[in-house]
C-alpha cells in the first residue's frame, strides 16, 4: 500500500460529521469506485470545514492523531489489486 504524505479521509458510512486530528487533508468522498475527485482541504484558523463535493463536515479534534477519526474507519487507504 502506498502511503500518502497528507492524510486522506472517506465517508463510506454517510456520517454527517467526521472528527479528525489534522487541519490539512484530502477528502475522497467514499471508497473506490464511489469516490469523488480527491480534493485538498485546509481548515486554516477554523476548526470545521465542509467538503464541497460530498458535503461531509470535518471537525478538528486536537486529541486525535493524524490517522485517527471519530467515528473510526474513515481513513482512506488504497487497496492492493
Amino acid at each position: 500500500m502506498a502511503s500518502h504524505g497528507i492524510p486522506h479521509f472517506q465517508n463510506d458510512g454517510g456520517h454527517a460529521v467526521i472528527e479528525i486530528g489534522v487541519k490539512e487533508f484530502m477528502c475522497t468522498g467514499a471508497s473506490v469506485p464511489f469516490d469523488h475527485p480527491h480534493i485538498f482541504i485546509d481548515m486554516g484558523d477554523d476548526n470545521e470545514k465542509v467538503c464541497s463535493y460530498c458535503s461531509t463536515l470535518y471537525r478538528y479534534n486536537p486529541t486525535l492523531k493524524a490517522e485517527q477519526t471519530v467515528p473510526a474507519g474513515c481513513l482512506f487507504s488504497v487497496k492492493a489489486a
